[in-house]
């Protein structure tokens, strides 16, 4: 059956492919599945949550081109997906930034014409970018004539949209989803997905991935090199209960998690779905045989070429560390992270 024919780019935000990861885990003894995000049209998962957040106000006549302005703060993946909605409708849209968005993501903005506001000094109380760049998207809806702030840290329609993600996942594997693995950040993909699976009564244990540094699950605030998932304050949406069980992970795990999966399944992933791939390293031995296991990679790799993938920034900040996606049996093997 051929596809469908869309109606815009926007119609191809959801129902991304859910794929079988049949060489990741050597000796593993239950199926791995991975949810790629990477399929909707702005590259990220974030395409639902930006959707989810701006769509309604859109066609509701609140946001109108030539008079409204969007204005967010983002690190990336969410920013891209609201500036391509804002570029289809025509809508201004101001993105705060900070110094670790990166050169490729911020290329990307510029390219979809939106205007980037760089926060340069991190918060004095917190040492960290989200509390300065949140001080100054509440400068700018202040200032900026018809400025909408959709505030992904405590907006319901986040969560909300993911519960369209669990659906999908649920649906393509007969509701019978035993663990799945999601990163963390606002908690909007986390929550969704542990809302729908409570009000449908799955038999599923949701694991929550969360960066070493990160205070999402009240872990000590620490400096980390990767963005895209964890947080240095816990944004007014996330729940931490939502998470059956909580695995952390470095920074190195991202990077040999996202080598790996290159290496093994062909997929060039982002920095969180590396996340996802090294917890499942470090929690199977804790899965029994004959599970179906989801992981959720939220975005792609090649926003990480400068970093993930380039062997010299590796080196700059681990050392040589190729020998541990490149020998199987050193990583990825059951219970050995």
């Amino acid at each position: 059956m051929s596809a469908p024919v869309l109606n815009g780019i926007l119609d191809g935000v959801g129902d991304t492919p859910l794929v079988e990861l049949t060489g990741l885990l050597p000796r593993f003894g239950s199926r791995v599945f991975a949810k790629l995000e990477a399929f909707n049209p702005g590259g990220s998962v974030k395409d639902r949550s930006a959707l989810s957040m701006l769509l309604g106000r859109i066609r509701g006549g609140d946001l109108v081109p030539g008079r409204s302005t969007v204005v967010e703060s983002s690190s990336g993946n969410l920013a891209i997906g609201m500036a391509q909605i804002c570029r289809y409708f025509g809508i201004d849209f101001i993105c705060v930034v900070d110094p670790k968005t990166t050169e490729q993501n911020l290329a990307i903005l510029r390219a979809y014409g939106v205007t980037v506001d760089l926060v340069t000094e991190v918060d004095p109380e917190t040492r960290a970018y989200l509390p300065a760049r949140i001080k100054r998207v509440r400068e700018l809806v202040a200032t900026v004539p018809g400025a909408y702030w959709p505030n992904q840290y405590a907006n319901p329609l986040n969560p909300l949209a993911h519960e369209r993600t669990m659906r999908e996942i649920a649906e393509a594997l007969d509701g019978r989803v035993d663990y799945l693995f999601c990163s963390t950040g606002t908690g909007g993909t986390l929550t969704g997905c542990a809302r729908y699976i409570r009000e449908h009564r799955l038999p599923t244990t949701l694991v929550g991935v969360d960066a070493l540094g990160s205070v999402l699950f009240g872990g000590a605030s620490g400096p980390r090199l990767l963005p895209g998932h964890g947080a240095a304050v816990r944004p007014a949406l996330f729940d931490p209960t939502m998470a059956d069980e909580v695995v952390h992970v470095s920074d190195l795990d991202c990077v040999v998690g996202c080598r790996t999966l290159t290496n093994r399944e062909a997929i060039l992933a982002g920095g969180s779905s590396g996340a996802v791939t090294a917890a499942l390293g470090k929690f199977a031995a804790r899965i029994p045989a004959g599970r179906n296991v989801v992981l959720v990679f939220p975005d792609r790799g090649d926003r990480y070429l400068d970093s993930i993938y380039s062997d010299d920034w590796v080196r700059a900040h681990f050392g040589e560390v190729s020998h541990l996606w490149q020998e199987p049996d050193l990583y990825m093997a059951v219970g050995a992270c």
